[in-house]
């Protein structure tokens, strides 16, 4: 298979995947605890490109909770 296929088929998840190792080796410096969150930092990651791939909706309606949010604290400004 060519590398414009998969990336094709699986650009989100090898983004993700990608980010996660990132931001995983540098919060990495040693010990269990740490490796735990690494682990979970490149399941996240991995997690979101593959929704990105499969062309899911987005875990959070960030615009419907941003204008939900302004109507309610309209009042304090």
């Amino acid at each position: 298979m060519p590398w414009r296929e998969v990336w094709e088929s699986h650009g989100g998840r090898i983004t993700g995947v990608t980010f996660g190792i990132v931001l995983g080796l540098i919060y990495l410096i040693s010990g269990f605890w740490d490796m735990l969150f690494f682990a979970l930092v490149v399941f996240i990651g991995y997690t979101l490109g593959k929704r990105k791939d499969t062309a899911q909706p987005p875990l959070f309606q960030w615009q419907e909770l941003a204008q939900r949010l302004s109507g309610r604290w309209r009042p304090f400004k």
